[in-house]
């Protein structure tokens, strides 16, 4: 077996290894070891096979990475969860509601809500969510 076997072999468990975690560091170290072995079965020695695979793995690291990143990771603090998902629902307004009481019902739930402007919505009204506060929404009509 070849030395570029060995490379090509290493790259693969890399790539294997990369599944299981989330960091896409484990990636660039393949990408590093792909390259190595490209250098490798165009005749280049084994000292020149490491240089390759070092820098071919620190170009990943700062341009594949951070590619791979905004691809396939989501900004946690940009997704809405719990009650900060309901701003910007719409529900209809089942008690009325003013600047200091209401209910709206929204996906089948009952929900206490205030007026963001102080007027009066009518029963029966649609509205938006525009805030929430404990559990209580501030919503406007629609």
């Amino acid at each position: 077996m070849e030395i570029w076997h060995y490379w090509i072999i290493a790259a693969l468990l890399l790539f294997i290894i990369e599944l299981f975690t989330q960091g896409f560091a484990v990636i660039c170290l393949a990408i590093g070891a792909a390259g190595s072995a490209i250098g490798s079965a165009c005749g280049l020695g084994i000292e020149l096979q490491l240089v390759v695979f070092a820098l071919v793995t620190l170009f990943s690291i700062f341009l594949v990475r951070p590619l791979l990143k905004r691809l396939f990771h989501i900004d946690r603090e940009k997704v809405a969860t719990n009650a900060s998902a309901m701003v910007g629902r719409r529900g209809k307004v089942c008690v009325e509601v003013n600047d200091d009481d209401g209910r709206v019902m929204i996906d089948g739930v009952d929900w206490k809500a205030v007026s963001l402007t102080g007027e009066r919505i009518e029963q029966g009204a649609l509205v938006e969510v525009v805030a929430i506060d404990s559990v209580i929404l501030t919503v406007k009509r629609l």
